[in-house]
C-alpha cells in the first residue's frame, strides 16, 4: 500500500472484531479511529493500545456512549475532514439495523467492509440501494465482503473474477456451512459409522461449533443467506431472490416437531427421539456407496438455487477432501469443465478476520 491510508471504523468487538484489530494493528496504513459496542465508543485509540491489547479496558471504561448511527456518520465525517483520508466502517455485527444502514454509510462517502451476512442476502430492494450506493467504482464508496462466505476463502472474488474474465458460470456448489460439514463429516463417512445424530449435534454444540440453539445452524438459513450472495454477483440472477434467503427453497434438518422450541438445551435432549430417521437416511446412503453432505447448489443453466441435503459418492471431493468444520466449493463453468475447487477453513475468528482485513487493505489501494 502506498499513499497516507484510510480511517477504519470498527463497529462490533467481538471474537472477530478482537481478531481485525489484532491483525490491524501491525498495518499503520489503516489507521483505526474508532471502536464501537453495543455500549461504549471510543474515539482515536492510540496504537500502543491497539498493538498492546488494552483498547478492550479503554472501551470498556470510555464516557462515550454508542453513538446511534446517524450520529456516527457525522463524527465520521468530521475525522475524515480533519485527517483527509478516506473512511472504511467495519461492521463486525449480526445486526440487522447496523446492515440495513449501509446505503446511508455509502451515501456519505464511506466504504464498508463486512462479514455480516444480513444486508447482502436481504431483500432485492436493500441489495439494489447498496449496488446504487456503490455505481461510481472510479472514485466512489466501496463495497467488501468477501467473509461473507467461507470467512477468508477466496470465493466470492474468485467469483467475480471467473464474470469479470467473461466466463460463463454454469453451476457452483459446495458445503458452505462450517458447523454442518463438521455434522455429516462425524455422521457420515465412506467406511460407514454408528454414531447418533444426536451425539453429533450435542458434541459440536458443547465444543462451540454450533450456535447457542442448534436450529440455527440445522435450519440451513446460514447456507440459504450465503447462496443468495453468490447468486446476486451472477448477472442472470442478480434480481432471482427478491426476499433473499427466504426466496431459497431451504431443506431444515429440524424434525417437525422441534422447530416451536424455544430452548437450545431442551431441543438437544429431544433430538435423540430422531435419531432412528438419520440412521436411516445414511443407511440408505451408504447402499449405494455415498455420503451424506449439506450442500448450496446454484445451477445456471436451469435458474435453481436450492439448500438441501444430498448425497455423494465416497469418491467424490466432498466425502474425500473434508475434516472438520471445512468448506468446499466448486465451480463449474465455461472454462472449468471439471470444477475448480476451493476449500479450508470456513469458519473461526482468525481467518473470518483475515478476509476482513484483505478487504481493507483492498479499499486502501483504491482510495488511500
Amino acid at each position: 500500500m502506498s499513499g497516507k491510508g484510510i480511517n477504519v471504523a470498527i463497529i462490533g468487538v467481538g471474537l472477530v472484531g478482537s481478531a481485525v484489530i489484532q491483525q490491524l494493528s501491525a498495518l499503520p496504513a489503516l489507521h483505526i479511529v474508532l471502536l464501537q459496542n453495543s455500549r461504549k465508543t471510543l474515539l482515536s485509540p492510540a496504537a500502543a493500545a491497539l498493538s498492546s491489547g488494552s483498547w478492550a479496558d479503554a472501551l470498556a471504561s470510555s464516557s462515550t456512549a454508542a453513538l446511534p448511527l446517524p450520529e456516527l456518520v457525522t463524527k465520521l465525517q468530521e475525522l475524515a475532514k480533519e485527517t483527509g483520508r478516506h473512511t472504511a466502517v467495519v461492521d463486525n455485527t449480526s445486526n440487522d439495523d447496523v446492515a440495513s444502514f449501509y446505503p446511508s454509510l455509502l451515501g456519505a462517502g464511506f466504504s464498508v467492509v463486512t462479514p455480516n451476512k444480513k444486508a447482502l442476502s436481504g431483500s432485492l430492494d436493500l441489495y439494489k440501494q447498496i449496488q446504487a450506493a456503490t455505481a461510481d467504482a472510479a472514485s466512489g464508496p466501496l463495497l467488501y465482503g468477501e467473509s461473507t462466505v467461507g470467512a477468508g476463502l477466496p470465493i466470492i472474488g474468485t467469483l467475480k473474477d471467473l464474470i469479470a474474465t467473461g466466463d460463463e458460470v454454469e453451476k457452483i456448489e459446495g458445503v458452505l456451512s462450517g458447523t454442518l460439514s463438521y455434522i455429516f463429516n462425524e455422521f457420515s463417512t465412506a467406511k460407514g459409522s454408528d454414531v447418533k445424530f444426536s451425539t453429533v449435534v450435542k458434541v459440536a454444540k458443547e465444543n462451540g461449533y454450533t450456535e447457542p440453539h442448534p436450529d440455527a445452524d440445522l435450519s440451513g438459513s446460514d447456507v440459504s443467506r450465503k447462496l443468495t450472495i453468490l447468486s446476486r454477483l451472477i448477472p442472470s440472477l442478480t434480481s432471482a431472490l427478491p426476499k433473499g434467503f427466504l426466496s431459497v427453497p431451504t431443506a431444515s434438518l429440524t424434525p417437525e416437531p422441534l422447530r416451536d422450541i424455544a430452548s437450545g438445551e431442551e431441543y438437544v435432549a429431544r433430538l435423540p427421539e430422531f435419531d432412528a430417521h438419520f440412521d436411516e437416511m445414511r443407511a440408505e446412503a451408504l447402499k449405494e456407496g455415498k455420503v451424506l453432505r449439506y450442500v448450496g447448489v446454484i445451477d445456471v443453466l436451469k435458474g435453481e438455487v436450492k439448500a438441501s441435503l444430498e448425497r455423494y459418492p465416497v469418491t467424490h471431493p466432498f466425502a474425500t477432501s473434508l475434516t472438520g468444520s471445512d468448506n468446499i466449493i466448486s465451480f463449474t463453468t465455461k472454462r472449468y469443465e471439471r470444477p475448480l475447487l476451493v476449500q479450508g477453513a470456513g469458519a473461526g475468528a482468525a481467518v473470518t478476520a483475515m478476509g476482513v482485513t484483505a478487504d481493507l487493505i483492498r479499499v486502501a489501494e483504491r482510495r488511500g
